[in-house]
C-alpha cells in the first residue's frame, strides 16, 4: 500500500503548533510519538495531563539530524558519539547526564536525560522543521521534541494514526505517515553511569551495541538499583484492556478447555492443533521471527481487544536474546493482569 505522507505546508503547520507550545502526534520507526516542546515546562505538562502519565517518569527527548545532542547533556561520552554514528537516525535511544539549562520536567526529576534521532521520514520532516524555526528565532533554544508514545500511560502503544486517533480523537493534531516499521519503542541504553547498561531492549541488539563500544553491556536482571528512570521500563506496561496471559502452551490447553468462554489464542499452529478451529477459540498464528512478530505485536493486541474476547493468551516465547525486545513487551502486558 502506497503511503501518501504529509506535504511541505502540513509539516510546517506542525512545526508551528510545536513552536506554540501544543501538542503534535507523529510517526516514528518504532511507535507514534505525542510530540511537545522539549524546553517548554508547559508543553510537558500537556503532555503527562493527556497520557495520564506520572510526573516522574521521564520522556524521550526526539532530536533532528541537524540539531546537536551536546546541547541536552554535560558531556557526550566517546561511546556515546560511536552509537551515534552507528545507528542514528534510528531506534536507539541514550541516556546521559542532562545539561543544567535542560528543565527537569523531561527528565521525571532526574539528572539524566534520554536522547535519540528517529529515522522515519516524517519525523526528519517535523524535527527538522522546528529546528529550523528554532534556530531563526534567536532565541538561543534548540529544537528537541519530547515524545513519548501517543497513547494512554499504561496502554498498547500505537503504529498507526488510527491508533493515535482511536486514544485522543480529535483531541490531538495527528501526522499520518503509515504503519511503524520496527514497531516497538527504542532500545534504550544508559550512559550516564560509567558503563552501558541496558534499560530496555529494542531493535537495536546487546551484541550490535557491544561490537561498535567494544564492551560487553550489562543487562537488565532486576537487581540494577542505581538505574535511572527511562520510558517503558515499570512492570506492567503496554497492555491491552482484556485480560491476558503469557503462558507455555502446555498451561494454555487446559484453559482452552472452557468452551463457555470465547478465548483469544496467539501461537504457533504447529502448537495450536485443533484448537485453532474450537468454535470458540479467536486463533492467530504468532508471527514466526522476531522482527515480524515486533512489528505487528501492538496492531493485534489492539485488534483482539476489538473482538469480543474474554481473555488473550499468548504462547510463551523462545528465551533466547532475538526475542528479549518482543519478550519484554509482552511480560509487562501480562503484568498488568498477574493480581486478576
Amino acid at each position: 500500500m502506497t503511503i501518501i505522507y504529509p506535504s511541505a505546508a502540513q509539516i510546517e503547520e506542525a512545526a508551528a503548533l510545536l513552536d506554540a507550545g501544543e501538542l503534535v502526534a507523529f510517526p516514528t520507526e518504532t511507535v507514534y510519538g505525542l510530540g511537545g516542546d522539549a524546553e517548554s515546562v508547559d508543553a510537558i505538562a500537556r503532555i503527562y495531563a493527556a497520557k495520564g502519565r506520572p510526573a516522574n517518569h521521564p520522556v524521550i527527548v526526539h532530536l533532528s539530524p541537524e540539531a546537536d545532542p551536546g546541547y541536552w547533556v554535560c558531556e557526550l561520552p566517546a561511546d556515546a558519539q560511536k552509537l551515534i554514528d552507528a545507528f542514528w537516525p534510528g531506534p536507539l535511544t541514550l541516556i546521559l547526564k542532562r545539561a543544567e539549562h535542560i528543565p527537569s520536567a523531561v527528565t521525571g526529576g532526574q539528572d539524566s536525560v534520554g536522547v535519540r534521532c528517529p529515522s522515519h521520514p516524517v519525523a526528519q520532516a517535523l524535527l527538522s522543521a522546528f529546528h529550523k524555526l528554532r534556530v531563526g528565532s534567536g532565541s538561543g533554544k534548540q529544537s528537541g521534541v519530547a515524545g513519548p508514545s501517543a497513547n494512554r500511560f499504561g496502554h498498547v502503544s500505537p503504529t498507526t494514526a488510527q491508533h493515535v486517533h482511536d486514544e485522543f480523537g480529535s483531541a490531538v493534531h495527528v501526522l499520518d505517515g503509515g504503519a511503524a516499521d520496527v514497531g516497538i519503542e527504542s532500545t534504550i541504553l544508559d550512559l550516564s553511569r560509567g558503563f552501558p547498561a541496558l534499560l530496555r531492549p529494542g531493535h537495536v541488539s546487546p551484541q550490535q551495541i557491544a561490537d561498535v563500544i567494544g564492551a560487553a553491556v550489562v543487562l537488565p536482571d532486576g537487581s540494577d538499583a542505581t538505574a535511572p528512570r527511562a520510558s517503558g521500563t515499570l512492570k506492567a506496561h503496554y497492555a491491552p484492556r482484556t485480560p491476558l496471559a503469557l503462558l507455555p502452551f502446555t498451561a494454555i490447553e487446559p484453559l482452552l478447555r472452557d468452551e463457555g468462554k470465547k478465548i483469544a489464542l496467539v501461537a504457533r499452529a504447529l502448537s495450536a492443533g485443533e484448537w485453532a478451529r474450537a468454535a470458540h477459540v479467536h486463533f492467530v498464528a504468532a508471527p514466526e521471527d522476531p522482527q515480524s512478530y515486533a512489528r505487528e505485536l501492538y496492531g493485534l493486541l489492539r485488534a483482539l481487544d476489538r473482538a469480543q474476547v474474554e481473555r488473550i493468551l499468548i504462547e510463551k516465547l523462545p528465551e533466547t536474546v532475538e526475542w528479549i525486545a518482543v519478550n519484554d513487551r509482552l511480560g509487562r502486558a501480562a503484568a498488568a493482569f498477574e493480581a486478576e
